[in-house]
Protein backbone atom coordinates (compact mmCIF):
# COMPACT_ATOMS: atom_id res chain seq x y z
CA UNK A 1 0.00 0.00 0.00
CA UNK A 2 1.40 3.08 -1.11
CA UNK A 3 1.68 6.21 1.66
CA UNK A 4 -1.01 8.38 -0.11
CA UNK A 5 -3.54 4.59 0.11
CA UNK A 6 -2.62 4.63 3.47
CA UNK A 7 -3.44 8.34 4.15
CA UNK A 8 -6.77 7.91 2.67
CA UNK A 9 -7.27 4.01 4.56
CA UNK A 10 -6.54 5.78 7.62
CA UNK A 11 -9.03 8.88 6.77
CA UNK A 12 -11.68 7.35 4.71
CA UNK A 13 -14.48 10.03 5.77
CA UNK A 14 -12.54 12.46 3.80
CA UNK A 15 -14.95 12.93 1.19
CA UNK A 16 -17.59 13.11 3.32
CA UNK A 17 -16.44 16.09 4.71
CA UNK A 18 -15.97 18.47 1.79
CA UNK A 19 -18.95 20.94 1.06
CA UNK A 20 -19.19 20.00 -2.83
CA UNK A 21 -21.56 17.51 -4.49
CA UNK A 22 -19.13 14.35 -5.67
CA UNK A 23 -19.77 11.30 -7.43
CA UNK A 24 -17.84 8.56 -8.76
CA UNK A 25 -19.51 7.52 -12.40
CA UNK A 26 -18.92 4.56 -14.52
CA UNK A 27 -19.08 5.97 -18.15
CA UNK A 28 -22.46 5.32 -18.91
CA UNK A 29 -22.90 7.35 -16.01
CA UNK A 30 -23.85 4.81 -13.64
CA UNK A 31 -23.58 6.05 -10.02
CA UNK A 32 -21.01 4.40 -7.85
CA UNK A 33 -20.28 6.68 -4.90
CA UNK A 34 -22.02 9.36 -3.59
CA UNK A 35 -20.58 11.85 -1.07
CA UNK A 36 -22.87 13.04 2.24
CA UNK A 37 -23.40 16.00 0.43
CA UNK A 38 -25.16 14.59 -2.31
CA UNK A 39 -27.14 11.89 -0.24
CA UNK A 40 -27.88 14.68 2.05
CA UNK A 41 -29.35 16.76 -0.93
CA UNK A 42 -30.97 14.35 -3.47
CA UNK A 43 -31.33 11.32 -0.63
CA UNK A 44 -30.03 7.90 -0.77
CA UNK A 45 -33.31 6.24 -2.54
CA UNK A 46 -33.08 8.57 -5.19
CA UNK A 47 -29.58 8.06 -5.93
CA UNK A 48 -29.89 4.31 -6.17
CA UNK A 49 -33.49 4.64 -8.18
CA UNK A 50 -32.24 7.15 -10.52
CA UNK A 51 -29.50 4.89 -10.91
CA UNK A 52 -28.01 7.42 -13.33
CA UNK A 53 -26.56 10.83 -12.85
CA UNK A 54 -29.38 11.96 -15.74
CA UNK A 55 -32.15 10.80 -13.45
CA UNK A 56 -31.16 13.50 -10.73
CA UNK A 57 -31.69 16.03 -13.34
CA UNK A 58 -34.61 18.44 -14.53
CA UNK A 59 -35.94 16.87 -17.39
CA UNK A 60 -35.89 19.81 -19.28
CA UNK A 61 -32.01 19.80 -18.72
CA UNK A 62 -31.35 16.28 -19.40
CA UNK A 63 -30.81 16.43 -23.53
CA UNK A 64 -28.56 19.69 -22.89
CA UNK A 65 -26.41 17.69 -20.65
CA UNK A 66 -26.06 14.83 -22.87
CA UNK A 67 -25.18 16.75 -25.94
CA UNK A 68 -21.74 17.49 -23.61
CA UNK A 69 -21.28 13.84 -23.86
CA UNK A 70 -18.61 11.96 -24.36
CA UNK A 71 -16.54 14.19 -21.51
CA UNK A 72 -13.37 15.15 -22.12
CA UNK A 73 -10.89 14.90 -18.63
CA UNK A 74 -11.26 18.44 -16.95
CA UNK A 75 -14.79 19.20 -19.15
CA UNK A 76 -17.06 22.10 -16.84
CA UNK A 77 -20.39 23.30 -17.61
CA UNK A 78 -23.79 24.92 -15.36
CA UNK A 79 -26.33 22.61 -14.13
CA UNK A 80 -29.91 22.21 -12.80
CA UNK A 81 -30.21 19.64 -10.05
CA UNK A 82 -34.28 18.32 -8.48
CA UNK A 83 -33.22 18.11 -4.81
CA UNK A 84 -35.21 15.75 -2.53
CA UNK A 85 -38.12 18.22 -1.34
CA UNK A 86 -38.86 18.99 -4.58
CA UNK A 87 -36.36 22.79 -4.61
CA UNK A 88 -34.29 23.84 -7.80
CA UNK A 89 -30.63 23.52 -7.28
CA UNK A 90 -28.13 25.61 -9.29
CA UNK A 91 -24.57 23.93 -9.95
CA UNK A 92 -21.12 24.35 -11.55
CA UNK A 93 -19.90 20.93 -12.36
CA UNK A 94 -16.05 19.68 -13.56
CA UNK A 95 -15.09 16.25 -14.59
CA UNK A 96 -11.69 14.78 -13.92
CA UNK A 97 -10.96 11.65 -15.57
CA UNK A 98 -9.72 8.44 -12.97
CA UNK A 99 -7.88 5.71 -15.23
CA UNK A 100 -7.78 1.94 -14.22
CA UNK A 101 -5.74 -0.02 -16.29
CA UNK A 102 -8.33 0.35 -19.29
CA UNK A 103 -11.52 1.10 -17.13
CA UNK A 104 -12.21 4.86 -17.34
CA UNK A 105 -14.43 6.54 -14.45
CA UNK A 106 -15.07 9.91 -13.69
CA UNK A 107 -15.24 11.98 -10.52
CA UNK A 108 -17.88 14.55 -10.51
CA UNK A 109 -17.81 17.38 -8.47
CA UNK A 110 -20.66 20.05 -8.40
CA UNK A 111 -20.57 23.12 -6.13
CA UNK A 112 -24.13 24.44 -5.53
CA UNK A 113 -24.15 27.78 -6.36
CA UNK A 114 -28.12 28.29 -5.60
CA UNK A 115 -27.61 30.98 -3.29
CA UNK A 116 -25.18 33.08 -5.19
CA UNK A 117 -27.72 32.49 -8.30
CA UNK A 118 -30.50 33.92 -6.26
CA UNK A 119 -28.44 37.00 -5.09
CA UNK A 120 -27.34 37.69 -8.92
CA UNK A 121 -31.40 37.46 -9.92
CA UNK A 122 -32.30 39.99 -6.77
CA UNK A 123 -29.47 42.06 -7.61
CA UNK A 124 -30.45 42.16 -11.48
CA UNK A 125 -34.60 42.83 -10.21
CA UNK A 126 -33.48 45.77 -8.09
CA UNK A 127 -30.98 47.32 -10.73
CA UNK A 128 -33.81 46.93 -13.15
CA UNK A 129 -35.84 48.71 -10.49
CA UNK A 130 -33.80 51.73 -10.19
CA UNK A 131 -32.50 52.00 -13.31
CA UNK A 132 -36.43 52.28 -14.67
CA UNK A 133 -37.91 53.98 -11.91
CA UNK A 134 -39.66 57.79 -12.54
CA UNK A 135 -38.33 58.27 -9.52
CA UNK A 136 -34.68 60.26 -9.35
CA UNK A 137 -32.04 57.82 -7.47
CA UNK A 138 -28.62 58.45 -6.64
CA UNK A 139 -25.97 56.07 -4.61
CA UNK A 140 -22.67 57.60 -3.31
CA UNK A 141 -19.71 56.31 -1.60
CA UNK A 142 -19.11 56.66 2.02
CA UNK A 143 -17.61 59.97 1.62
CA UNK A 144 -20.71 61.13 -0.21
CA UNK A 145 -19.32 61.28 -4.02
CA UNK A 146 -22.20 60.22 -6.19
CA UNK A 147 -21.04 56.47 -7.69
CA UNK A 148 -24.13 56.19 -9.45
CA UNK A 149 -27.43 57.96 -10.96
CA UNK A 150 -30.24 56.55 -12.71
CA UNK A 151 -31.27 57.94 -16.35
CA UNK A 152 -34.59 59.43 -14.45
CA UNK A 153 -32.01 61.54 -11.81
CA UNK A 154 -30.29 62.75 -15.22
CA UNK A 155 -33.27 63.54 -16.52
CA UNK A 156 -34.58 65.98 -13.68
CA UNK A 157 -31.03 67.36 -12.94
CA UNK A 158 -29.89 67.83 -16.81
CA UNK A 159 -26.76 66.51 -16.52
CA UNK A 160 -25.32 63.28 -17.90
CA UNK A 161 -24.40 60.34 -15.32
CA UNK A 162 -20.81 61.28 -16.63
CA UNK A 163 -21.09 64.73 -15.43
CA UNK A 164 -22.10 63.66 -11.81
CA UNK A 165 -19.69 60.83 -11.30
CA UNK A 166 -17.34 61.42 -8.68
CA UNK A 167 -18.96 64.59 -7.81
CA UNK A 168 -20.76 65.56 -4.43
CA UNK A 169 -24.28 66.56 -4.32
CA UNK A 170 -23.59 69.93 -3.94
CA UNK A 171 -23.26 70.58 -7.80
CA UNK A 172 -27.19 70.82 -7.28
CA UNK A 173 -26.91 72.59 -4.35
CA UNK A 174 -29.72 76.03 -5.06
CA UNK A 175 -27.78 78.01 -1.92
CA UNK A 176 -31.80 78.19 -0.28
CA UNK A 177 -30.67 75.99 2.23
CA UNK A 178 -27.93 77.01 4.74
CA UNK A 179 -24.60 75.30 5.70
CA UNK A 180 -26.18 74.22 9.09
CA UNK A 181 -28.78 72.34 7.24
CA UNK A 182 -27.04 70.45 5.63
CA UNK A 183 -24.35 69.62 8.03
CA UNK A 184 -27.13 68.63 10.00
CA UNK A 185 -28.41 66.64 7.33
CA UNK A 186 -24.94 65.34 7.28
CA UNK A 187 -24.62 63.74 10.81
CA UNK A 188 -28.11 62.15 10.72
CA UNK A 189 -27.27 59.82 7.85
CA UNK A 190 -23.60 59.31 8.79
CA UNK A 191 -25.55 58.60 12.21
CA UNK A 192 -26.45 55.15 10.40
CA UNK A 193 -30.28 56.84 10.17
CA UNK A 194 -32.58 57.55 7.51
CA UNK A 195 -32.99 61.09 6.63
CA UNK A 196 -36.45 62.32 5.45
CA UNK A 197 -37.24 65.49 4.05
CA UNK A 198 -38.10 68.50 1.64
CA UNK A 199 -35.31 70.36 -0.57
CA UNK A 200 -34.69 72.87 -3.50
CA UNK A 201 -32.41 72.32 -5.54
CA UNK A 202 -31.33 73.42 -8.73
CA UNK A 203 -31.18 72.19 -12.58
CA UNK A 204 -27.95 72.56 -14.67
CA UNK A 205 -29.93 75.09 -16.58
CA UNK A 206 -30.27 77.23 -13.48
CA UNK A 207 -33.90 76.50 -12.78
CA UNK A 208 -35.41 75.44 -9.27
CA UNK A 209 -36.19 71.68 -8.89
CA UNK A 210 -38.36 70.75 -5.59
CA UNK A 211 -37.55 67.23 -3.87
CA UNK A 212 -38.63 65.41 -1.42
CA UNK A 213 -36.12 62.84 -0.64
CA UNK A 214 -35.44 59.54 1.75
CA UNK A 215 -31.36 59.82 2.23
CA UNK A 216 -30.72 55.98 3.45
CA UNK A 217 -27.25 55.00 4.99
CA UNK A 218 -25.97 51.36 2.66
CA UNK A 219 -24.66 49.28 5.87
CA UNK A 220 -22.72 46.04 5.30
CA UNK A 221 -23.33 43.13 7.85
CA UNK A 222 -20.84 44.50 10.00
CA UNK A 223 -22.41 47.71 10.90
CA UNK A 224 -19.82 49.57 8.34
CA UNK A 225 -21.50 52.39 6.55
CA UNK A 226 -20.22 51.69 2.38
CA UNK A 227 -22.05 54.59 1.39
CA UNK A 228 -25.42 56.13 0.81
CA UNK A 229 -28.65 55.83 -1.07
CA UNK A 230 -30.68 59.07 -2.25
CA UNK A 231 -34.49 58.25 -3.47
CA UNK A 232 -35.69 61.70 -4.66
CA UNK A 233 -39.39 62.56 -5.88
CA UNK A 234 -40.27 65.66 -8.12
CA UNK A 235 -42.75 67.91 -6.36
CA UNK A 236 -41.48 70.64 -8.63
CA UNK A 237 -45.29 71.09 -10.28
CA UNK A 238 -46.92 70.18 -6.92
CA UNK A 239 -45.50 73.43 -5.38
CA UNK A 240 -45.58 75.36 -8.40
CA UNK A 241 -49.71 74.01 -7.92
CA UNK A 242 -49.79 74.89 -4.21
CA UNK A 243 -48.27 78.22 -4.80
CA UNK A 244 -50.60 79.02 -7.54
CA UNK A 245 -53.45 77.71 -5.46
CA UNK A 246 -52.33 80.51 -2.22
CA UNK A 247 -51.73 83.35 -4.66
CA UNK A 248 -55.29 82.28 -6.26
CA UNK A 249 -57.00 82.27 -2.89
CA UNK A 250 -55.17 85.49 -1.87
CA UNK A 251 -56.01 87.56 -4.82
CA UNK A 252 -59.89 86.54 -4.46
CA UNK A 253 -60.09 87.56 -0.63
CA UNK A 254 -57.64 90.78 -1.65
CA UNK A 255 -60.42 91.26 -5.04
CA UNK A 256 -62.98 91.32 -2.61
CA UNK A 257 -61.09 93.60 0.11
CA UNK A 258 -60.50 95.89 -3.23
CA UNK A 259 -63.89 96.65 -3.88
CA UNK A 260 -64.68 97.42 -0.30
CA UNK A 261 -62.07 100.27 0.28
CA UNK A 262 -62.69 101.78 -3.20
CA UNK A 263 -65.84 102.20 -2.58
CA UNK A 264 -65.05 103.93 1.40
CA UNK A 265 -62.31 105.81 0.08
CA UNK A 266 -63.43 107.03 -3.35
CA UNK A 267 -66.23 109.09 -1.93
CA UNK A 268 -64.53 111.48 1.02
CA UNK A 269 -61.63 111.21 -1.49
CA UNK A 270 -64.06 113.09 -4.15
CA UNK A 271 -65.03 115.27 -1.84
CA UNK A 272 -61.59 116.22 -0.85
CA UNK A 273 -60.82 117.14 -4.38
CA UNK A 274 -63.24 119.01 -4.98
CA UNK A 275 -62.37 121.43 -2.04
CA UNK A 276 -59.21 121.64 -3.11
CA UNK A 277 -60.24 122.89 -6.26
CA UNK A 278 -62.83 125.35 -5.13
CA UNK A 279 -59.58 126.56 -2.43
CA UNK A 280 -57.19 126.87 -5.71
CA UNK A 281 -59.58 128.79 -7.26
CA UNK A 282 -60.57 131.58 -4.68
CA UNK A 283 -56.85 131.97 -2.90
CA UNK A 284 -54.34 134.37 -4.34
CA UNK A 285 -51.56 133.34 -1.81
CA UNK A 286 -48.31 131.82 -3.93
CA UNK A 287 -47.70 129.31 -0.70
CA UNK A 288 -51.10 128.23 -0.31
CA UNK A 289 -51.14 127.33 -3.90
CA UNK A 290 -48.01 125.64 -3.86
CA UNK A 291 -49.16 123.30 -1.27
CA UNK A 292 -52.76 122.46 -2.61
CA UNK A 293 -51.09 121.69 -5.76
CA UNK A 294 -49.33 119.15 -3.67
CA UNK A 295 -52.51 117.70 -2.25
CA UNK A 296 -53.78 117.43 -5.31
CA UNK A 297 -50.71 115.70 -7.32
CA UNK A 298 -51.21 113.14 -4.03
CA UNK A 299 -54.71 112.79 -4.44
CA UNK A 300 -54.70 112.12 -8.27
CA UNK A 301 -51.70 109.27 -7.07
CA UNK A 302 -54.56 107.82 -4.83
CA UNK A 303 -57.27 107.81 -7.41
CA UNK A 304 -54.83 106.06 -9.55
CA UNK A 305 -54.69 103.22 -7.33
CA UNK A 306 -57.94 102.84 -6.31
CA UNK A 307 -59.15 102.93 -10.17
CA UNK A 308 -56.74 99.92 -10.47
CA UNK A 309 -58.29 98.22 -7.59
CA UNK A 310 -61.84 98.53 -9.12
CA UNK A 311 -60.91 97.42 -12.66
CA UNK A 312 -59.24 94.07 -10.77
CA UNK A 313 -62.62 93.89 -8.36
CA UNK A 314 -65.08 94.41 -11.12
CA UNK A 315 -65.71 91.90 -13.55
CA UNK A 316 -65.16 92.56 -16.86
CA UNK A 317 -67.83 94.37 -19.02
CA UNK A 318 -65.50 94.24 -22.23
CA UNK A 319 -66.63 92.13 -25.09
CA UNK A 320 -64.46 88.94 -25.73
CA UNK A 321 -63.51 88.19 -28.70
CA UNK A 322 -60.65 86.24 -31.27
CA UNK A 323 -57.86 88.26 -30.80
CA UNK A 324 -53.66 88.51 -32.35
CA UNK A 325 -51.46 88.30 -29.67
CA UNK A 326 -48.97 89.64 -32.23
CA UNK A 327 -50.96 92.38 -33.35
CA UNK A 328 -51.66 93.37 -29.39
CA UNK A 329 -47.97 92.84 -28.68
CA UNK A 330 -47.35 95.57 -31.37
CA UNK A 331 -49.84 98.16 -29.98
CA UNK A 332 -48.61 97.63 -26.60
CA UNK A 333 -44.96 98.01 -28.07
CA UNK A 334 -45.91 101.37 -30.36
CA UNK A 335 -47.33 102.94 -26.91
CA UNK A 336 -44.22 102.09 -25.20
CA UNK A 337 -41.74 103.27 -27.49
CA UNK A 338 -42.64 106.79 -27.13
CA UNK A 339 -41.42 107.31 -23.75
CA UNK A 340 -38.53 109.10 -22.92
CA UNK A 341 -36.94 106.40 -21.16
CA UNK A 342 -36.28 104.33 -24.33
CA UNK A 343 -33.98 106.16 -25.96
CA UNK A 344 -30.80 104.10 -25.35
CA UNK A 345 -32.97 101.02 -25.73
CA UNK A 346 -32.95 98.97 -28.60
CA UNK A 347 -35.35 96.50 -29.46
CA UNK A 348 -35.66 93.09 -30.79
CA UNK A 349 -38.88 91.39 -32.03
CA UNK A 350 -38.96 87.80 -33.08
CA UNK A 351 -43.12 87.43 -34.00
CA UNK A 352 -44.48 84.10 -35.60
CA UNK A 353 -44.83 84.46 -39.21
CA UNK A 354 -48.49 83.04 -38.67
CA UNK A 355 -51.24 85.08 -36.95
CA UNK A 356 -51.40 83.67 -33.18
CA UNK A 357 -54.98 83.91 -31.92
CA UNK A 358 -56.32 83.68 -28.55
CA UNK A 359 -60.23 84.63 -27.05
CA UNK A 360 -59.63 87.28 -24.47
CA UNK A 361 -60.51 91.31 -24.68
CA UNK A 362 -57.74 92.66 -26.39
CA UNK A 363 -57.85 95.91 -24.32
CA UNK A 364 -57.04 94.14 -21.14
CA UNK A 365 -54.28 92.29 -22.96
CA UNK A 366 -52.84 95.53 -24.08
CA UNK A 367 -52.78 96.51 -20.36
CA UNK A 368 -50.80 93.48 -19.51
CA UNK A 369 -48.04 94.11 -21.88
CA UNK A 370 -47.43 97.68 -21.06
CA UNK A 371 -47.37 96.89 -18.01
CA UNK A 372 -44.52 94.23 -18.61
CA UNK A 373 -42.84 96.27 -21.21
CA UNK A 374 -42.42 99.17 -18.92
CA UNK A 375 -40.74 97.05 -15.86
CA UNK A 376 -38.29 96.00 -18.65
CA UNK A 377 -37.81 100.07 -19.73
CA UNK A 378 -37.43 100.65 -15.79
CA UNK A 379 -35.16 97.94 -15.06
CA UNK A 380 -32.72 99.25 -17.93
CA UNK A 381 -32.41 102.77 -16.31
CA UNK A 382 -29.10 104.28 -16.21
CA UNK A 383 -27.69 101.49 -18.72
CA UNK A 384 -27.54 100.58 -22.22
CA UNK A 385 -29.41 97.52 -23.13
CA UNK A 386 -32.28 95.55 -25.46
CA UNK A 387 -35.66 94.29 -24.92
CA UNK A 388 -35.89 91.25 -26.75
CA UNK A 389 -39.71 90.23 -27.78
CA UNK A 390 -40.44 86.96 -29.20
CA UNK A 391 -43.66 85.05 -29.97
CA UNK A 392 -44.51 81.43 -30.82
CA UNK A 393 -47.11 78.57 -30.81
CA UNK A 394 -46.44 75.81 -28.55
CA UNK A 395 -48.41 72.56 -29.13
CA UNK A 396 -51.94 74.09 -27.53
CA UNK A 397 -50.39 77.48 -26.24
CA UNK A 398 -49.57 80.74 -27.19
CA UNK A 399 -46.65 82.48 -25.77
CA UNK A 400 -44.76 85.35 -25.91
CA UNK A 401 -41.70 86.12 -24.42
CA UNK A 402 -40.27 89.46 -23.30
CA UNK A 403 -36.46 89.31 -21.75
CA UNK A 404 -34.70 92.68 -21.38
CA UNK A 405 -30.57 92.87 -19.98
CA UNK A 406 -31.26 95.20 -17.04
CA UNK A 407 -30.54 94.28 -13.45
CA UNK A 408 -32.71 91.30 -12.96
CA UNK A 409 -34.98 90.59 -9.68
CA UNK A 410 -33.24 89.07 -6.51
CA UNK A 411 -34.14 85.60 -6.48
CA UNK A 412 -35.98 86.59 -2.84
CA UNK A 413 -37.92 88.58 -4.15
CA UNK A 414 -39.50 86.41 -7.85
CA UNK A 415 -42.39 85.32 -4.99
CA UNK A 416 -43.83 88.35 -3.83
CA UNK A 417 -43.80 89.89 -7.62
CA UNK A 418 -47.30 89.34 -8.44
CA UNK A 419 -48.84 90.76 -5.10
CA UNK A 420 -50.23 93.72 -4.97
CA UNK A 421 -48.65 96.92 -3.68
CA UNK A 422 -45.44 95.37 -3.80
CA UNK A 423 -42.78 96.55 -5.21
CA UNK A 424 -38.94 96.88 -6.13
CA UNK A 425 -38.77 100.52 -7.46
CA UNK A 426 -38.16 103.54 -4.57
CA UNK A 427 -41.11 105.18 -3.05
CA UNK A 428 -43.51 107.21 -5.38
CA UNK A 429 -42.11 105.55 -8.73
CA UNK A 430 -44.97 102.44 -8.77
CA UNK A 431 -47.96 101.68 -7.18
CA UNK A 432 -46.68 97.87 -7.29
CA UNK A 433 -50.46 96.92 -8.75
CA UNK A 434 -49.45 96.80 -12.34
CA UNK A 435 -47.67 92.80 -12.14
CA UNK A 436 -50.49 92.62 -9.91
CA UNK A 437 -53.34 93.32 -11.80
CA UNK A 438 -51.48 91.83 -15.20
CA UNK A 439 -51.44 88.61 -13.24
CA UNK A 440 -55.20 88.81 -12.89
CA UNK A 441 -56.23 89.63 -16.00
CA UNK A 442 -54.04 86.66 -17.38
CA UNK A 443 -55.49 83.83 -15.52
CA UNK A 444 -59.03 85.22 -16.11
CA UNK A 445 -58.48 83.92 -19.70
CA UNK A 446 -57.14 80.64 -18.62
CA UNK A 447 -53.07 82.05 -19.00
CA UNK A 448 -50.32 82.21 -17.42
CA UNK A 449 -47.40 84.16 -16.69
CA UNK A 450 -44.15 82.93 -15.49
CA UNK A 451 -40.65 85.00 -14.69
CA UNK A 452 -36.94 84.22 -14.04
CA UNK A 453 -33.89 86.47 -13.65
CA UNK A 454 -30.66 86.53 -12.68
CA UNK A 455 -29.65 90.20 -10.83
CA UNK A 456 -27.48 91.97 -13.14
CA UNK A 457 -28.43 90.39 -16.28
CA UNK A 458 -31.59 90.71 -16.94
CA UNK A 459 -35.53 89.10 -16.62
CA UNK A 460 -37.68 86.72 -18.95
CA UNK A 461 -41.44 87.19 -18.32
CA UNK A 462 -43.33 84.48 -19.97
CA UNK A 463 -47.18 84.86 -21.02
CA UNK A 464 -49.46 81.77 -21.99
CA UNK A 465 -52.89 81.52 -23.37
CA UNK A 466 -54.45 78.78 -24.75
CA UNK A 467 -54.60 78.60 -28.61
CA UNK A 468 -58.25 80.34 -29.55
CA UNK A 469 -60.49 77.40 -29.86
Amino acid sequence: MTKKSAIFSEFEDVVDKLPDIIFILQEDLTVLFSNACARELFGSRAILSANNLSGLLLPEEREAFHASLPWKDGMSGEIQFLSENGAMTHAIWKVRALQKGRRTAWLFIAHDTTIEKQKDLDLLRFSNVIQRTINPIQITDASGNMVYVNPAFEKVSGYTSAELIGRNPRILNSGRHSKEFWSGVWQHISSGRIWVGKIENRRKDGSPIFMEVVLSPIIDAAGTILGYLGAHRDITEQKILEQQLIRSQKMESIGTLAAGIAHEVGNPLTAISSLVQVIQRTSSDGFAKEKLELINSQINRITRIIRELVDFSRPSTYIVKPTDINQVVRESLNIVRYGKKVKNISFELLFADEPLEITAVPDQIVQVFINILMNAVDSLEGRTGGILVSSRKKEQTVEVTIRDTGKGIESSELEKIFEPFYTTKEVGRGTGLGLWVSYGIVKSFRGDIFVESIPDRGSTFTVSFPVKG
